[in-house]
């Protein structure tokens, strides 16, 4: 049986742009968002504000950003199984119900023009491209 996987996704950017606003400066060289380009001067204030925007789109439907990032991946085909990382049984209960958010053809034409890219920034810093089997 083949399941036809052929990319499993990274998030957009770290959740904790999106949630608890951490700034670039305060994090440690260690850190993987320490060189990711979707963190630097410039690419970070501009994702800033797209999650932003996208908050607004979430709070007109009762959802919440993760939740509409859910959902719009639940729209881009059927071999797309979203895999959502998270820290508490809270957050996969509120993860699940993505699931029955619909999305119109105009709330989806909204999203993809705020991050037609998928954020500001190159996804991998450097040049390091993971070779995917």
């Amino acid at each position: 049986m083949s399941s036809n996987i052929r990319y499993s996704a990274g998030a957009v950017m770290p959740a904790a742009a999106a949630t608890a606003r951490v700034e670039p400066a305060s994090l440690p060289p260690s850190s993987r968002s320490y060189v990711d380009p979707r963190w630097q001067p410039g690419n970070f204030g501009k994702n800033v504000e797209a999650v932003d925007r996208l908050a607004g789109l979430a709070v007109a439907k009762g959802a919440t950003v993760s939740q509409l990032a859910l959902a719009w991946l639940l729209t881009r085909g059927e071999h797309i199984v979203p895999i959502p990382g998270t820290r508490s049984q809270e957050r996969v209960e509120e993860n699940s119900t993505a699931a029955e958010l619909t999305l119109t053809d105009a709330g989806l034409k909204a999203i993809d023009e705020i991050l037609p890219q998928g954020g500001c920034g190159a996804r991998y810093a450097g040049g390091n491209v993971p070779t995917w089997i």
